[in-house]
Protein backbone atom coordinates (compact mmCIF):
# COMPACT_ATOMS: atom_id res chain seq x y z
CA UNK A 1 0.00 0.00 0.00
CA UNK A 2 2.17 2.73 -1.11
CA UNK A 3 1.22 5.96 0.08
CA UNK A 4 2.23 9.53 -1.83
CA UNK A 5 2.43 12.41 -0.43
CA UNK A 6 5.16 14.27 -3.03
CA UNK A 7 3.77 15.83 -6.05
CA UNK A 8 6.10 14.45 -8.34
CA UNK A 9 5.10 10.70 -6.94
CA UNK A 10 1.85 11.32 -7.59
CA UNK A 11 2.27 12.65 -11.16
CA UNK A 12 4.30 9.50 -11.81
CA UNK A 13 1.48 6.69 -10.51
CA UNK A 14 -1.43 8.93 -12.54
CA UNK A 15 0.69 8.50 -15.42
CA UNK A 16 0.78 4.78 -15.24
CA UNK A 17 -2.85 4.47 -14.39
CA UNK A 18 -3.73 6.26 -17.77
CA UNK A 19 -3.40 2.50 -19.24
CA UNK A 20 -5.64 1.04 -17.34
CA UNK A 21 -8.49 -0.31 -17.96
CA UNK A 22 -10.42 -0.31 -14.76
CA UNK A 23 -9.51 1.29 -11.51
CA UNK A 24 -11.40 1.53 -8.10
CA UNK A 25 -11.41 4.29 -6.33
CA UNK A 26 -12.30 5.58 -2.39
CA UNK A 27 -11.65 8.85 -1.05
CA UNK A 28 -11.53 10.26 2.63
CA UNK A 29 -12.36 13.77 3.03
CA UNK A 30 -11.02 16.72 5.36
CA UNK A 31 -13.10 18.48 7.47
CA UNK A 32 -16.47 16.85 5.93
CA UNK A 33 -18.87 18.38 8.08
CA UNK A 34 -18.26 21.96 7.57
CA UNK A 35 -19.08 24.05 4.83
CA UNK A 36 -15.64 23.81 3.32
CA UNK A 37 -14.85 19.76 3.26
CA UNK A 38 -11.29 19.21 1.53
CA UNK A 39 -10.46 16.07 -0.43
CA UNK A 40 -7.73 14.83 1.73
CA UNK A 41 -7.06 11.24 0.24
CA UNK A 42 -7.52 9.28 -3.19
CA UNK A 43 -7.05 6.17 -3.06
CA UNK A 44 -7.05 3.28 -6.01
CA UNK A 45 -6.72 0.12 -6.93
CA UNK A 46 -6.00 -1.11 -10.63
CA UNK A 47 -5.94 -5.28 -9.79
CA UNK A 48 -8.84 -6.56 -8.37
CA UNK A 49 -7.46 -9.42 -7.72
CA UNK A 50 -5.01 -8.34 -4.86
CA UNK A 51 -6.01 -9.39 -1.73
CA UNK A 52 -2.60 -8.05 -0.06
CA UNK A 53 -3.03 -4.20 -0.43
CA UNK A 54 0.43 -4.34 -2.70
CA UNK A 55 -1.11 -2.68 -5.39
CA UNK A 56 -3.45 0.08 -3.55
CA UNK A 57 -2.12 3.65 -3.91
CA UNK A 58 -2.61 6.03 -1.30
CA UNK A 59 -2.59 9.24 -2.75
CA UNK A 60 -2.18 12.22 -0.34
CA UNK A 61 -3.70 15.22 -2.40
CA UNK A 62 -4.47 17.73 0.91
CA UNK A 63 -4.28 21.05 0.02
CA UNK A 64 -2.93 20.40 -3.27
CA UNK A 65 -5.92 21.21 -5.98
CA UNK A 66 -3.22 21.73 -8.67
CA UNK A 67 -2.53 17.95 -8.25
CA UNK A 68 -6.27 17.01 -7.79
CA UNK A 69 -7.37 19.01 -11.16
CA UNK A 70 -4.46 17.23 -12.95
CA UNK A 71 -6.19 14.17 -11.54
CA UNK A 72 -9.06 14.94 -12.59
CA UNK A 73 -8.13 15.57 -16.44
CA UNK A 74 -5.88 12.75 -16.63
CA UNK A 75 -8.27 10.23 -15.25
CA UNK A 76 -12.04 11.46 -14.49
CA UNK A 77 -12.58 12.65 -17.90
CA UNK A 78 -10.79 10.02 -19.81
CA UNK A 79 -13.72 8.04 -21.11
CA UNK A 80 -11.77 4.94 -21.94
CA UNK A 81 -11.06 4.17 -18.16
CA UNK A 82 -13.59 2.76 -15.96
CA UNK A 83 -13.92 4.71 -12.37
CA UNK A 84 -15.64 2.35 -9.97
CA UNK A 85 -17.23 3.76 -6.80
CA UNK A 86 -19.62 2.85 -3.80
CA UNK A 87 -21.90 5.89 -3.52
CA UNK A 88 -20.15 7.46 -6.69
CA UNK A 89 -22.47 10.66 -6.31
CA UNK A 90 -20.38 12.17 -3.37
CA UNK A 91 -16.92 11.22 -4.58
CA UNK A 92 -17.75 12.83 -7.95
CA UNK A 93 -18.24 16.10 -5.92
CA UNK A 94 -14.42 16.21 -5.47
CA UNK A 95 -13.68 14.26 -8.55
CA UNK A 96 -15.16 16.17 -11.63
CA UNK A 97 -19.07 15.87 -11.18
CA UNK A 98 -20.69 16.04 -13.98
CA UNK A 99 -17.57 16.27 -16.17
CA UNK A 100 -16.33 12.62 -15.06
CA UNK A 101 -16.90 9.88 -17.43
CA UNK A 102 -17.36 6.25 -17.37
CA UNK A 103 -18.48 6.07 -13.62
CA UNK A 104 -19.45 2.60 -12.41
CA UNK A 105 -21.38 2.99 -8.98
CA UNK A 106 -21.25 -0.26 -6.63
CA UNK A 107 -24.14 0.72 -4.99
CA UNK A 108 -26.38 1.87 -7.55
CA UNK A 109 -25.63 -1.79 -9.25
CA UNK A 110 -26.49 -3.21 -5.73
CA UNK A 111 -30.16 -1.28 -5.39
CA UNK A 112 -30.83 -2.78 -8.88
CA UNK A 113 -30.23 -6.24 -7.97
CA UNK A 114 -33.36 -8.42 -6.87
CA UNK A 115 -34.12 -8.33 -3.10
CA UNK A 116 -33.67 -12.22 -3.03
CA UNK A 117 -30.87 -11.93 -4.90
CA UNK A 118 -29.37 -10.01 -2.49
CA UNK A 119 -31.02 -9.74 0.94
CA UNK A 120 -29.52 -6.54 2.73
CA UNK A 121 -31.12 -4.55 5.35
CA UNK A 122 -29.11 -1.39 4.03
CA UNK A 123 -26.56 -0.78 0.93
CA UNK A 124 -23.66 0.06 2.82
CA UNK A 125 -19.96 -0.84 1.68
CA UNK A 126 -19.61 -2.53 4.94
CA UNK A 127 -22.66 -4.35 4.66
CA UNK A 128 -22.59 -5.61 1.18
CA UNK A 129 -19.10 -6.68 1.65
CA UNK A 130 -20.02 -8.85 4.61
CA UNK A 131 -22.42 -9.93 2.92
CA UNK A 132 -21.11 -11.28 -0.54
CA UNK A 133 -17.57 -11.54 0.28
CA UNK A 134 -17.59 -13.07 3.76
CA UNK A 135 -14.79 -10.14 5.03
CA UNK A 136 -15.62 -9.86 9.06
CA UNK A 137 -15.34 -7.58 11.36
CA UNK A 138 -14.79 -4.79 8.99
CA UNK A 139 -13.94 -1.52 11.06
CA UNK A 140 -15.51 1.75 10.10
CA UNK A 141 -14.48 4.04 12.99
CA UNK A 142 -11.69 5.80 11.36
CA UNK A 143 -13.96 7.16 8.45
CA UNK A 144 -14.87 9.71 10.89
CA UNK A 145 -11.48 10.28 12.25
CA UNK A 146 -9.51 13.42 11.34
CA UNK A 147 -8.27 13.08 8.14
CA UNK A 148 -7.38 16.91 7.91
CA UNK A 149 -4.25 16.24 10.47
CA UNK A 150 -0.84 14.81 9.38
CA UNK A 151 0.82 12.59 9.99
CA UNK A 152 -1.68 10.07 9.27
CA UNK A 153 -2.43 7.57 11.76
CA UNK A 154 -0.83 3.68 11.21
CA UNK A 155 -5.04 2.93 11.59
CA UNK A 156 -6.21 5.36 9.08
CA UNK A 157 -3.54 4.21 6.78
CA UNK A 158 -5.05 0.77 7.15
CA UNK A 159 -8.54 1.35 6.80
CA UNK A 160 -7.91 3.94 3.68
CA UNK A 161 -6.19 0.78 1.73
CA UNK A 162 -8.92 -1.94 2.80
CA UNK A 163 -11.89 -0.14 1.54
CA UNK A 164 -10.38 -0.34 -2.11
CA UNK A 165 -10.15 -4.09 -1.79
CA UNK A 166 -13.13 -4.19 -0.41
CA UNK A 167 -14.97 -2.53 -3.00
CA UNK A 168 -13.25 -4.21 -5.65
CA UNK A 169 -14.71 -7.59 -3.93
CA UNK A 170 -17.89 -6.25 -4.10
CA UNK A 171 -17.62 -5.33 -7.73
CA UNK A 172 -16.96 -8.64 -8.65
CA UNK A 173 -19.88 -10.09 -7.07
CA UNK A 174 -21.77 -8.00 -7.68
CA UNK A 175 -21.22 -8.32 -11.48
CA UNK A 176 -21.80 -11.67 -11.37
CA UNK A 177 -25.42 -11.20 -9.43
CA UNK A 178 -26.23 -8.62 -11.69
CA UNK A 179 -25.54 -11.38 -14.92
CA UNK A 180 -27.61 -14.36 -12.71
CA UNK A 181 -30.92 -10.96 -12.18
CA UNK A 182 -30.62 -10.39 -16.04
CA UNK A 183 -29.69 -13.27 -17.87
CA UNK A 184 -30.19 -13.58 -21.88
CA UNK A 185 -34.10 -13.74 -22.65
CA UNK A 186 -33.45 -15.22 -25.95
CA UNK A 187 -32.19 -18.32 -24.50
CA UNK A 188 -34.00 -18.74 -21.20
CA UNK A 189 -35.22 -22.28 -20.23
CA UNK A 190 -39.00 -21.55 -19.97
CA UNK A 191 -39.96 -24.49 -18.75
CA UNK A 192 -37.90 -23.82 -15.63
CA UNK A 193 -38.78 -20.95 -15.35
CA UNK A 194 -42.60 -21.29 -15.47
CA UNK A 195 -42.52 -24.00 -12.84
CA UNK A 196 -40.65 -21.44 -10.66
CA UNK A 197 -42.65 -19.37 -11.41
CA UNK A 198 -45.57 -20.95 -10.82
CA UNK A 199 -44.75 -22.14 -7.31
CA UNK A 200 -43.82 -18.72 -6.05
CA UNK A 201 -47.16 -17.47 -7.49
CA UNK A 202 -48.77 -20.09 -5.09
CA UNK A 203 -46.68 -19.23 -2.24
CA UNK A 204 -47.33 -15.21 -2.66
CA UNK A 205 -51.01 -15.98 -2.24
CA UNK A 206 -50.84 -17.91 0.98
CA UNK A 207 -48.35 -14.97 2.21
CA UNK A 208 -49.94 -12.34 0.74
CA UNK A 209 -52.85 -13.24 2.33
CA UNK A 210 -51.47 -14.15 5.67
CA UNK A 211 -49.49 -10.74 5.51
CA UNK A 212 -52.59 -8.45 5.01
CA UNK A 213 -55.12 -10.39 7.62
CA UNK A 214 -52.41 -9.76 10.44
CA UNK A 215 -51.81 -5.97 9.09
CA UNK A 216 -55.85 -5.69 9.80
CA UNK A 217 -55.59 -7.70 13.15
CA UNK A 218 -52.62 -5.62 14.63
CA UNK A 219 -54.04 -1.97 13.57
CA UNK A 220 -57.53 -3.05 15.28
CA UNK A 221 -55.50 -4.67 18.05
CA UNK A 222 -53.62 -1.54 18.79
CA UNK A 223 -56.57 0.89 18.52
CA UNK A 224 -58.70 -1.65 20.60
CA UNK A 225 -55.90 -1.37 23.01
CA UNK A 226 -55.30 2.16 22.88
CA UNK A 227 -51.77 1.50 21.89
CA UNK A 228 -49.91 3.75 19.79
CA UNK A 229 -46.17 1.73 19.62
CA UNK A 230 -45.03 -1.65 20.25
CA UNK A 231 -41.61 -2.55 19.84
CA UNK A 232 -41.55 -3.39 16.17
CA UNK A 233 -44.45 -0.91 14.68
CA UNK A 234 -45.53 2.21 14.91
CA UNK A 235 -49.25 3.14 14.61
CA UNK A 236 -49.69 6.59 12.48
CA UNK A 237 -53.43 7.72 10.99
CA UNK A 238 -53.85 10.50 8.20
CA UNK A 239 -56.72 12.18 6.31
CA UNK A 240 -57.05 12.51 2.77
CA UNK A 241 -59.27 15.14 1.26
CA UNK A 242 -60.78 14.94 -1.61
CA UNK A 243 -62.39 18.45 -3.43
CA UNK A 244 -65.30 17.58 -6.30
CA UNK A 245 -66.75 19.88 -8.46
CA UNK A 246 -69.17 19.70 -11.69
CA UNK A 247 -67.52 20.47 -14.93
CA UNK A 248 -70.50 22.72 -15.62
CA UNK A 249 -69.87 24.96 -12.40
CA UNK A 250 -66.16 25.12 -13.70
CA UNK A 251 -67.06 25.74 -16.93
CA UNK A 252 -69.13 28.82 -15.42
CA UNK A 253 -66.55 29.87 -13.13
CA UNK A 254 -64.03 30.32 -16.17
CA UNK A 255 -66.22 32.08 -17.70
CA UNK A 256 -66.70 34.69 -15.11
CA UNK A 257 -63.63 35.28 -13.51
CA UNK A 258 -61.16 34.41 -16.85
CA UNK A 259 -59.76 31.30 -15.52
CA UNK A 260 -58.29 28.90 -18.31
CA UNK A 261 -59.32 25.34 -18.85
CA UNK A 262 -57.81 24.39 -21.70
CA UNK A 263 -55.99 21.63 -20.65
CA UNK A 264 -56.62 17.59 -22.07
CA UNK A 265 -59.02 15.77 -19.87
CA UNK A 266 -58.68 11.72 -19.69
CA UNK A 267 -61.32 10.24 -21.40
CA UNK A 268 -62.15 6.90 -19.19
CA UNK A 269 -64.41 4.22 -20.35
CA UNK A 270 -67.36 5.87 -19.07
CA UNK A 271 -67.43 9.08 -20.51
CA UNK A 272 -66.59 7.40 -23.69
CA UNK A 273 -69.61 5.73 -23.89
CA UNK A 274 -71.52 8.56 -22.29
CA UNK A 275 -70.25 10.24 -25.22
CA UNK A 276 -71.60 7.97 -27.85
CA UNK A 277 -71.07 9.57 -31.79
CA UNK A 278 -70.19 13.40 -30.06
CA UNK A 279 -67.28 11.87 -29.52
CA UNK A 280 -66.28 11.89 -33.12
CA UNK A 281 -66.83 15.89 -33.38
CA UNK A 282 -63.99 15.86 -30.86
CA UNK A 283 -60.21 16.59 -31.30
CA UNK A 284 -58.46 13.63 -29.40
CA UNK A 285 -55.15 12.28 -28.99
CA UNK A 286 -54.65 8.89 -28.70
CA UNK A 287 -52.36 7.70 -26.82
CA UNK A 288 -51.25 3.60 -26.84
CA UNK A 289 -49.64 1.26 -24.44
CA UNK A 290 -49.04 -2.17 -25.09
CA UNK A 291 -49.76 -4.05 -21.47
CA UNK A 292 -48.25 -7.76 -20.72
CA UNK A 293 -49.32 -9.71 -18.36
CA UNK A 294 -49.09 -13.61 -17.61
CA UNK A 295 -52.41 -15.90 -17.55
CA UNK A 296 -52.18 -18.95 -15.64
CA UNK A 297 -54.47 -21.36 -17.87
CA UNK A 298 -54.97 -23.41 -15.40
CA UNK A 299 -57.27 -20.71 -14.32
CA UNK A 300 -58.59 -19.88 -17.58
CA UNK A 301 -59.38 -24.07 -18.43
CA UNK A 302 -61.24 -23.87 -14.74
CA UNK A 303 -63.10 -20.61 -16.01
CA UNK A 304 -64.20 -22.33 -19.02
CA UNK A 305 -65.05 -25.69 -17.88
CA UNK A 306 -67.95 -23.53 -15.00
Amino acid sequence: MPYLTSAAEIRAIVAEYTNAKTLWIDTEVADYKSRNPRLSLIQILDDPQDMSGDRVYLLDVLDQPKIIAEFIDEIMINSAIEKVFHNASYDLKFLGNKKAKNITCTLEIAKKIPYYLLPLPNYQLKTIATALCSFNNIDKQEQKSDWAKRPLTEEQIEYAYLDCIYLAQIHLNLLGLQAKANPDSATEDLISLSRRYSQLQQQSKLLNSEYEHLEERMKKAMQAQDISETSDYKLTSSERTTIKATFMELARLAQTQGINLDFPITLTQKLQKDLGQNLEHLSVDIDKTTYWRLNSKTQESETEDE
